[in-house]
């Protein structure tokens, strides 16, 4: 970074807090806003904290965007005092919440009416990823947009990806969310079995480990299932938030999604055994209903 820029972040919860202290500490000038009580680490930083979305659009150059949902985001940028209402020409939104990519090209047809540039760019990777600056962030948007942000992206994320255009960066993401809920719903069916059938868990996830089987979510969520570890993490009614998107997406392009129907199906049961706080992958705890048996209960 040769000079401080002028940034804007709206939206700091348990991801956007981390991804703003991240761009304070590379000396930038941060325009923060908040629904929500202002988090004592951006509230006793050097940050100017601004009273609407707007005010932050009037004061920053790049204005980032985490907030929870598809309305959330049509909220902040379209409100009488949200980000648009305070744009001039030249500036860029960025959205990094995850969000319908249908909606999202709309979002970014209507700022680019005000003569500036949008792109999308959910991310991977959760509290952990936000608190360590490695998330993984899916982008859409023009190539020269991207390269002007990347610099700011590089302080919050490892690996970044410019996807294709405008929609793209939220299409990838819910793929994204597709691939992990499957993924958890096949380790929790497998270590289940394995436990039904009298063997270890634990000692069957370490012996897969090792093969073709091998997963992040093996490795992470496989052990939280054996250790019966369920504190989010990311939680459940957030993913059953993106597996909406899936759906319902897919319902829009007339796609079938057998599987991940499947896997949302099980996220509600969860959630009607109060759940909808549990990590994902407590997924798990859908199939031992059906199953009449836990992961760690003796086979016998």
């Amino acid at each position: 970074m040769t000079e401080p820029l002028k940034v804007g972040f709206i939206g700091l919860g348990i991801m956007g807090t981390p991804m703003a202290g991240h761009l304070l500490a590379a000396g930038h000038q941060l325009f923060v806003y908040t629904l929500a009580k202002m988090p004592a680490a951006i509230a006793e930083s050097r940050a100017t904290q601004c009273t609407s979305a707007r005010g932050v659009a009037e004061r920053a150059d790049i204005i980032f965007v985490m907030v929870p949902d598809t309305p959330d985001v049509e909220r902040a940028l379209f409100a009488e005092n949200g980000v648009a209402a305070g744009l001039s020409k030249g500036k860029v939104v960025v959205d990094m919440s995850s969000i319908s990519p249908i909606a999202t090209k709309e979002f970014a047809k209507r700022i680019g009416e005000r003569g500036c540039d949008y792109l999308d760019a959910p991310v991977s990777g959760g509290e952990v990823g936000a608190k360590n600056a490695t998330l993984s962030i899916m982008v859409g948007g023009e190539p020269a947009v991207f390269e002007r942000v990347r610099p700011l992206f590089e302080l919050m994320g490892k690996n970044i990806n410019l996807v294709g255009g405008n929609g793209d960066g939220q299409t990838a993401k819910v793929a994204n969310q597709i691939i992990v809920a499957l993924t958890i719903e096949a380790v929790g069916e497998a270590l289940l079995f394995a436990a039904r059938a009298g063997a270890d868990p634990a000692k069957v996830r370490q012996a897969l480990m090792g093969g073709f089987a091998s997963s992040k979510i093996l490795e992470v969520h496989g052990e939280r299932m054996v250790k019966r570890t369920f504190d989010p993490g990311f939680r459940i009614e957030l993913h059953q938030k993106d597996l909406n998107l899936a759906l319902s997406s897919a319902r829009a392009l007339g796609l079938s999604l057998p599987n991940t129907a499947t896997a949302q199906e099980l996220f509600n049961a969860c959630v009607a055994h109060g759940g909808k706080g549990w990590d994902h992958s407590a997924m798990v705890r859908a199939l031992e209903k059906l199953a009449n048996f836990e992961i760690g209960q003796s086979a016998s």
